[in-house]
């Protein structure tokens, strides 16, 4: 019985013993996971990873003569040539950053880059967003954790060998580098002087040579002075004393002495500041022609309706973001800046760009914008700075949201969200009112303006009989001199046909809102142009119905800014990017006539007249100017000659033309106080164009190429 008992005892001690082993286990390896997901767990609304970045446990790296495999900035960069843009997958990019360390040379024991706060925060901000991974492999950037904000601070030799040194380097693919004050004493370059290979800069000092448009990010300046500064968190509105305020530090010698006379001569508009001579700072400001007075700044900048932002040593200054902070409208005078993220932010709501060779006339410039505008500039930069700007955080969550934006176009707001234009709020993006897309039984109006030209005329008006969605057609016959041929003489088609006789021969009669026109669309369309196939023409159409507010045409130009000249330049070379289509051949909504006629600056009409010239860059002006959209272009089709014309019948055939074209770029340009028209990239094809598939599988097959 003892016997029993005892080997029972050992059989439960055993199982005890079992029992405990597995219970020890599983704590352990509760305590491994819930160690392991707190080091990996979801912040707030599980929505991104985070890692510590603890000041305290920054390693350090030493680096050796040998780390030295970067390169110089490559100059022409793309996502395409220079990143893998399939690392970030199908809909959201993915942030890698480095561990912090501190990079010291080996033998002198100097440090590569010291770290800064406003760096700290752009780090702290990425890995606390929803784009932040902690896995390399899944990452589509990497940020390395080496202070570039300040060029001043670094040393140049050391950081390329520290970038060389990263684990993921890859000759800079896939990196992206904050960089907020480039350039050093005296050359002050635009760009960052790091061998930063293939990797994107986010600068802050780009100028129109130095940026890679599509590629680099131009940010701005981030201004300590408004860190702390309660009037920068809380000001929101109020009457100024000055039109023009000029606070700005270091302007060049040359437009400093023009607006020093300025200030003379219009002592009530202009209030010209300097920096003190007796303590100098950036947190006082005194008078010009008191240099012992001191004025504190930023606050001063209350004091204007607006703020002048001229060239100087450094193209970037934290002078901007300081105008906005304190509701003064900026008055751009650098003609080579990048904007920050201008490609998304349209500035011209927010700011004046002038001319830095129109300086001279910043006053009666700014004194034609009405007080009811300016308050709508400083509403939108106001809009612009607390919701991109108004802090480190901020500006670096913008900052993913442009590359965001830019990867993924399709899944992300576009420009119309950037510039919080909501038509919820009142303000149509669409000036018609038209629904998504406009009926296509309701057809358009072919309106021909034409002289003389009775045999080419008649051609095209077959030509366009055959097109589906033609409803009438409408001849403006252009010449006082000789009757137009009778309707008997006309082609016989299906459709009706009107003939006007106008009383002068003006190129705007094309965009008269004749009480003829029945249909929503118009096809303004000169007399030559017969080149136009079926296909192409109801193609065009179609496509008009989907965007109504545009033109839509075939035609297509391009202004170009000359920096040797400092005009602008009407291209008519065929390029990739397109402003204008010219309405030789072209769709737009009769809305746009009635404008033209009535509402377009009196003194653009007289130009035109005048010239029998442009009549077509000023509709392309007009549509802009309102909708801040540039037109479509449809087909490749780019020759568009008339065979049966001699070249002198032509008013293209005149040496004089381009000149006069580029020329009324630059005058309606100064009219409108602004570039209105916008580039773009993009041309309407039908589906299956250029496909390999039978042609009767294809609804528009007879398209030309040229």
């Amino acid at each position: 019985m003892l016997n029993k008992f005892a080997l029972i005892r050992s059989e439960c001690q055993q199982n005890i013993y079992v029992v405990l082993l597995l219970s020890t286990l599983v704590l352990t390896a509760i305590t491994l996971y819930n160690a392991f997901y707190k080091a990996h767990r979801l912040h707030g609304e599980d929505n991104f990873n985070r890692i510590s970045l603890d000041l305290n446990d920054i390693g350090e790296i030493r680096l050796t003569e040998s780390i030295d495999r970067t390169r110089p900035r490559r100059s022409n960069c793309t996502i395409w040539t220079c990143m893998d843009p399939y690392r970030c997958g199908h809909d959201r990019i993915t942030v890698y950053v480095y561990p912090l360390q501190e990079y010291v040379d080996a033998n002198s024991g100097v440090e590569a880059a010291p770290l800064t706060q406003e760096f700290y925060q752009i780090l702290e901000t990425i890995v606390k967003s929803p784009y932040y991974t902690t896995n390399p492999n899944e990452a589509c950037l990497f940020v390395p954790s080496i202070d570039l904000i300040n060029q001043n601070n670094i040393n140049l030799d050391l950081v390329n060998r520290a970038l060389a040194s990263l684990n993921y380097w890859d000759d800079g693919r896939n990196h992206f580098l904050f960089n907020m004050l480039p350039g050093v004493f005296p050359t002050f370059n635009t760009v960052l002087d790091v061998n930063t290979d293939h990797a994107m800069i986010a600068g802050g000092g780009f100028d129109s040579w130095s940026y890679r448009h599509g590629f680099d990010i131009s940010i701005p300046v981030w201004s300590p002075l408004l860190r702390k500064h309660p009037l920068a968190t809380s000001y929101s509105g109020g009457s100024a004393d000055y039109l023009l305020l000029v606070a700005q530090l270091n302007i060049l010698p040359k437009m400093l002495w023009i607006l020093q006379g300025l200030a003379e001569e219009n002592p009530k508009d202009i209030l010209l500041l300097q920096q003190c001579n007796n303590k100098p700072s950036r947190k006082t400001r005194c008078l010009a022609a008191d240099n012992g007075h001191e004025i504190s700044y930023p606050s001063v900048l209350l004091k204007g309706t607006f703020c002048l932002l001229g060239p100087s040593l450094r193209l970037g200054n934290p002078d901007l973001l300081e105008m906005l902070a304190f509701n003064c409208i900026p008055v751009i005078v650098v003609d080579s800046y990048i904007l920050p993220f201008e490609d998304v932010i349209d500035w011209s709501l927010a700011s004046v760009r002038i001319r830095e060779a129109d300086i001279h006339l910043v006053l009666d410039t700014l004194k034609s914008i009405s007080s009811e505008k300016a308050e709508e500039m400083k509403q939108q930069g106001r809009r612009l700075y607390e919701n991109y700007f108004n802090s480190i955080r901020t500006l670096t969550i913008t900052t993913l949201e442009y590359i965001q934006c830019r990867l993924f176009p399709h899944t992300e707001r576009n420009k119309k969200h950037w510039n919080f234009v909501d038509s919820s709020n009142g303000v149509a993006l669409n000036p018609l009112f038209l629904s998504r897309v406009v009926s296509r039984s309701d057809g358009f109006t072919a309106v021909i303006l034409t002289y003389d030209r009775v045999e080419s005329l008649f051609l095209l008006i077959e030509k366009l009989s055959v097109v589906p969605s033609l409803h009438a057609i409408l001849v403006v016959w252009n010449n006082q001199q000789k009757a137009p041929p009778l309707l008997s003489s006309f082609p016989a088609i299906s459709r009706p046909i009107k003939v006007i006789q106008t009383s002068n021969n003006r190129l705007s009669n094309r965009f008269y809102p004749y009480k003829d026109i029945e249909t929503e669309a118009i096809l303004t369309i000169d007399d030559d142009i017969n080149m136009l196939t079926e296909d192409e023409v109801e193609f065009g159409y179609e496509v008009w119905r989907e965007f109504p507010d545009r033109i839509v045409g075939f035609p297509s130009r391009l202004h170009v800014w000359e920096n040797l000249t400092s005009h602008w330049r009407y291209e008519s070379e065929w390029t990739n990017q397109i402003s204008m289509v010219l309405t030789g051949a072209a769709f737009h909504h009769k809305y746009w006539s009635h404008m033209y006629t009535y509402r377009m600056p009196e003194v653009i009409k007289d130009i035109v007249d005048g010239r029998m010239n442009c009549e077509d860059i000023a509709m392309n002006f007009l549509v802009a100017n309102v909708t801040n959209k540039p037109p479509i272009k449809v087909t490749p089709r780019k020759k568009f000659k008339c065979p049966e014309c001699a070249n002198n019948e032509m008013l293209s055939a005149d040496l004089n033309h381009m000149r006069e074209r580029s020329r009324c770029i630059d005058e309606f340009t100064h009219i409108y106080g602004r570039m209105p028209l916008r580039t773009v990239e993009f041309r309407a094809d039908p589906v299956l164009f250029k496909d390999n598939f039978p042609e009767k599988l294809k609804r528009f097959s007879d398209m030309g190429t040229l």
